[in-house]
């Protein structure tokens, strides 16, 4: 067996793509922005998956040197078998982005993390000039956090404390461990933590920071002030 013909080289989305023609769309726009040289972060998602594709498409056509920095050992893989080259944020930083998004406002606040990558998404999204948002209709609400809720990724150990703290600061309406489906237990992030999602009744301009502050919390998937342009069909 050769190494083309590897599990690793087929590629394809675990499972079906929901309003995949306006997803489509949008991941062909994102192909446009693809300049020689550009050092473009990668994010995760169905959506991102369709643009990554589209970018890797005409950089071979038009041979143009770029690197990715991906946002999750999925996305590297998909970049690996594309022939786009992989770097990191200690090396380089992005000129620019593309991710989802679980849910966006009209100030572009969003919530993100639904996939468990939202530490590396959040950090590559602050590194960048623009991240471009890539959703369909389906994810626009009215009021943030009304269809999801808001994944916070927690070192294992502070499990308890947080679950308090958030509590006793934010009376959330739920709080639960986000476990796994294909494995036994709680969905572990690449990082080792683990995921707690939090339904609140409320997300006010501060929560992000807030909840950030909290001993034992690593990130949360609040995005509410960053450099994002909102692409939709």
């Amino acid at each position: 067996m050769t190494w083309n013909n590897s599990l690793a080289n087929i590629l394809n989305w675990s499972g079906d793509i929901s309003n995949q023609s306006d997803k489509m769309q949008v991941a062909e726009q994102v192909g446009n922005f693809v300049n020689d040289g550009d050092v473009i972060g990668v994010g995760s998602g169905s959506t991102a998956f369709l643009a990554l594709q589209a970018i890797a498409e005409r950089v071979k056509i038009e041979r143009m040197n770029v690197q990715a920095i991906p946002t999750s050992k999925e996305a590297a893989l998909n970049c690996t078998v594309l022939e786009i080259p992989v770097t990191t944020l200690t090396a380089a930083r992005p000129d620019w982005g593309f991710d989802g998004a679980d849910e966006v406002d009209g100030m572009k606040r969003l919530i993100k993390g639904r996939g468990g990558a939202l530490f590396a998404e959040k950090l590559v999204m602050a590194s960048a000039q623009k991240t471009f948002i890539l959703v369909d209709e389906s994810k626009f609400v009215s009021k943030l956090g009304a269809a999801f809720a808001v994944p916070i990724e927690v070192d294992p150990r502070a499990i308890h404390l947080v679950e308090t703290k958030l509590h006793d600061a934010f009376s959330p309406e739920s709080v639960n461990l986000r476990m796994a489906v294909s494995k036994d237990g709680p969905v572990i992030t690449e990082a080792g933590n683990v995921l707690l999602d939090v339904k609140f009744e409320e997300i006010t301009s501060t929560m992000e920071q807030e909840i950030s502050a909290l001993p034992g919390v690593i990130e949360s998937g609040l995005f509410l002030d960053y450099p994002v342009e909102i692409l939709s069909t």
